[in-house]
């Protein structure tokens, strides 16, 4: 596969914000980690600014559990110490800065931050990556998506894709490309449905199957390294299909990379964060 422009830093002028500035909204009291599982992998694709919106009681230890490279806004929180109503109004001031949104590892399903949820679902005008909680928000109110016009790309496994499409599991298994080209059309959104292998639709009838990938990437955390990469790719200017696209290969790549260098046993969320310059790297050659 061939790498777009954007991802081959070709331009020597370049600085940091020309690749552009990514929005990762996750993380509550118990769920720390895939919101620096997030944050990491969107900095390690690429995006030249990382800012890591977090519970504010959470803001000291957030900072100390990931890198330097990442920056943390303190929002709102509700008693359980997760993202609140109120923080809404503090994104909407400050969107402007920034080029993409990812938005839903381990949110939490209280009923505040899933009500806060929606409204930068309905709101926002900036392309947003749809994950976790923010998939769990959205089962109970689907219609949101057709609120707005912007790039909104959705990354359920076939469990999130049967709460929200109403469907069972085995018929979702057994419907995948139907299924994600029907859901992308209705509801102007991208979808990406995780699994075996995973497929990309568009609104427009664009699929993509991916061959990349296998087994060890079927542990925690994998799914939150996916999101911050397709929201890195929104923000240094690639389309959405094609930053779902260029995402689910290379990240793929990266755990069958991963695999063979720790076995498929011994891969964790981290190693796909570590193998993804591996994985540009493998691309670039082959191109």
């Amino acid at each position: 596969m061939r790498l777009p422009t954007p991802l081959l830093r070709r331009n020597q002028e370049a600085y940091k914000n020309t690749f552009g500035h990514t929005l990762i909204i996750a993380g509550s009291q118990r769920m720390l980690g895939a919101a620096a599982l997030a944050s990491l992998s969107a900095i390690r694709s690429g995006s030249g600014l990382v800012t890591l919106a977090i519970p504010k009681s959470l803001n000291l230890i957030a900072q100390k559990k990931i890198s330097p490279t990442i920056m943390t806004w303190p929002l709102k929180e509700t008693r359980e110490q997760s993202i609140s109503f109120l923080a809404a109004n503090q994104i909407k001031k400050e969107i402007s800065k920034y080029k993409a949104i990812a938005l839903g590892p381990g949110l939490s399903q209280n009923l505040q931050t899933q009500k806060f949820i929606l409204e930068i679902i309905s709101s926002v005008k900036i392309p947003t990556v749809i994950d976790a909680d923010g998939l769990n928000a959205l089962s109970n109110k689907i219609s949101i998506l057709k609120k707005n016009n912007n790039i909104k790309i959705l990354t359920p496994h076939i469990g999130e894709m049967a709460r929200l499409t109403r469907e069972t599991k085995s018929y979702i298994e057994s419907n995948q490309k139907d299924i994600v080209k029907d859901f992308a059309k209705k509801y102007n959104s991208i979808v990406v449905l995780k699994g075996h292998r995973t497929i990309v639709a568009s609104p427009c009838g664009n699929i993509y199957g991916n061959k990349t990938g296998n087994v060890a990437l079927a542990t925690a955390g994998t799914g939150d390294v996916l999101t911050g990469m397709i929201a890195a790719f929104l923000a240094q200017g690639l389309s959405g299909f094609d930053s779902a696209k260029y995402a689910v290969f290379l990240h793929g790549k990266a755990g069958d990379i991963a695999a063979k260098k720790k076995t498929k046993v011994s891969v964790i969320a981290t190693d796909i964060i570590d193998f993804i310059p591996n994985a540009f790297r493998a691309t670039t050659k082959k191109s």
